[in-house]
């Protein structure tokens, strides 16, 4: 295909549409900057799709002495909750007490435990996890998340789904957040901003002429090249920001990125109230059950090495088999492989920092600038999706001599598509939207405001009925939100809108999900026609 030239330069190129590159080009576009980001695949389709679903601080990283990167994910939590509520909410934690708890012995906490109280055997005693849980409390301050209190398992429900003989626990406040849908609001503001956001397009060759980026890329689709130029370039590309630098780029990195795949498993509903549970194994790992998609429990993650970032992470069996064994070591009722209706992995680019181990390694981000080429280039290594708002402004600040007039930072505190409201509206918001469209019914209502937030009436339109939002897929599915995610969220496959968009692949068969596909494939060929 002939190759299509577009002359004018932007102010920013961006390789990369995880939650990463979409922040660094919303903040960037909002601060009057002209942006384009490429994305080889769907926005979000890897990593950024693949986690935890977690705004938190890191409990865990304070044995590693992270007292730093703690203290800015703390107070991240409730920046990015104001900014986002209807995808974002507060979620308690409960950590339950067990006399064989134990510190993993090559965290710096531990050796220093090791030595200090050596009679604790490593042993984790109540008053050192209450001590690290208070510490957690008030690194940062809190507005809207509730601190820690200890609960009485044998009272409290949240000690039904336990094991025999377990009688206390902790309980403490992180965030949950939906990944995949975040990606898409930044990316969504990012070009209400004015940026220009091609999905899977995949950058070739990025080579400096005369003092701008020239970067060629490639249409997944149609195979069409197209040349764009820029002023400056961010590499965001996560797992493959080494590739991007040697392949496309033709540079070498001083920082180095460590491959670790995070593998999840999703069962059947575990327990009947809303908490999540931190558990700990007894290697001194911890793992996450949590409450997912309202009938469903989230179970992980994994630490494993992953080999390269084109190969596709997956779930494998051993790592099921973990997970289960770890849960069951906690549970009344043990877990078995059919328990598990869907899996999911995800690799994480963690920034090597010579660490011993995959989970020790650090989850803090660094920031690479080049000017070397004649241009500038700013990679990304490592970060985690709490600090991505963070990540953004400090990326901007690394380039801000290369970029002469460059507003001030402006994000914290603005909302994303579908926000606008304070967190405690969060209950009158859903009110609102059910008074509108009295025949969603409570469940379909929840389903629309914690996807799309006060867009939901939007999307709706003047429906007076189901009848007028088209064809029924199922599990509330309807045309419209179909026509909504083709036409203003970037989906192109009955993957992207059932898996990340939405997560109503674990509602619909295989038959229902063969007509989605259709259905988009019709949709987006309509509209390539008309024009």
């Amino acid at each position: 295909m002939p190759a299509q030239t577009f002359d004018a330069p932007c102010d920013l190129f961006v390789i990369g549409g995880g939650i990463n590159g979409c922040g660094i080009a919303r903040d960037a576009a909002g601060r009057g900057l002209t942006v384009t980001l490429a994305e080889k695949g769907d926005l979000g389709g890897a990593t950024s799709s693949a986690s935890t679903k977690l705004f938190h601080g890191g409990l865990r990283y304070l044995e590693y002495f992270e007292f730093r990167l703690v203290r800015a994910a703390l107070a991240e939590r409730e920046v990015l909750l104001d900014a986002m509520p209807h995808i974002a909410w507060p979620l308690r934690f409960v950590l339950p007490l067990a006399p064989d708890m134990r510190f993993e012995t090559e965290t710096p906490a531990g050796r220093l435990i090791a030595r200090v109280l050596p009679w604790t055997k490593g042993r984790r005693p109540a008053w050192m996890i209450r001590a690290g849980l208070f510490l957690y409390d008030h690194l940062s301050r809190r507005r809207l998340l509730p601190g820690t209190e200890p609960l009485d398992l044998t009272r409290a429900p949240e000690g039904a789904p336990l094991r025999e003989g377990l009688t206390r626990a902790f309980a403490y406040s992180d965030v949950w957040v939906d990944d995949a849908r975040l990606v898409i609001a930044n990316a969504r503001d990012a070009e209400a901003l004015g940026a220009t956001i091609l999905p899977r397009c995949e950058v070739l060759r990025a080579e400096v002429q005369g003092g701008l980026w020239h970067v060629t890329l490639r249409d997944a689709e149609t195979g069409q090249t197209q040349h764009r130029t820029a002023r400056a370039l961010v590499n965001a590309a996560g797992p493959w920001a080494g590739e991007v630098l040697g392949r496309a780029v033709g540079r070498n990195a001083r920082a180095r990125v460590r491959l670790v795949r995070g593998s999840h498993i999703v069962t059947r509903r575990l327990f009947d109230h809303d908490s999540a549970y931190i558990l700990q194994g007894p290697d001194g790992r911890v793992v996450f059950a949590i409450p997912y998609e309202r009938d469903f429990t989230l179970i992980g993650t994994t630490d494993a090495p992953h080999p390269d970032p084109d190969t596709a992470p997956r779930c494998t069996d051993e790592e099921a088999d973990y997970l289960l064994g770890f849960v069951n070591r906690w549970l009344r009722r043990p877990l078995g492989r059919d328990d598990i209706v869907w899996r999911f992995a995800g690799v994480r680019p963690l920034y090597d920092d010579g660490a011993s181990s995959d989970t020790a390694a650090t989850r803090d981000y660094v920031l690479e600038r080049d000017t070397g080429a004649g241009a500038p280039l700013l990679s990304v290594f490592g970060g985690k999706i709490t600090t991505y708002r963070r990540l953004a402004e400090d990326a901007l600040g690394a380039l801000a001599p290369d970029l002469p007039g460059l507003a001030a930072p402006w994000t914290a505190g603005a909302p994303l598509p579908g926000a606008g409201f304070a967190p405690q509206a969060l209950e009158a918001e859903i009110a609102a939207l059910r008074a509108a469209y009295p025949f969603l019914g409570e469940d379909w209502a929840l389903r629309l405001f914690r996807a799309y937030g006060r867009e939901a009436q939007e999307m709706l339109g003047d429906a007076t009925g189901p009848a007028d939002l088209g064809r029924d897929f199922g599990a509330t599915l309807t045309e419209a939100e179909l026509d909504w995610m083709v036409r203003r969220e970037y989906a192109r496959t009955a993957e992207d809108a059932l898996w990340r968009r939405s997560k109503l692949g674990l509602r619909l068969g295989a038959g229902a999900q063969a007509a989605v596909a259709d259905w988009i494939a019709s949709a987006r060929a309509l509209r390539a026609a008309a024009e």
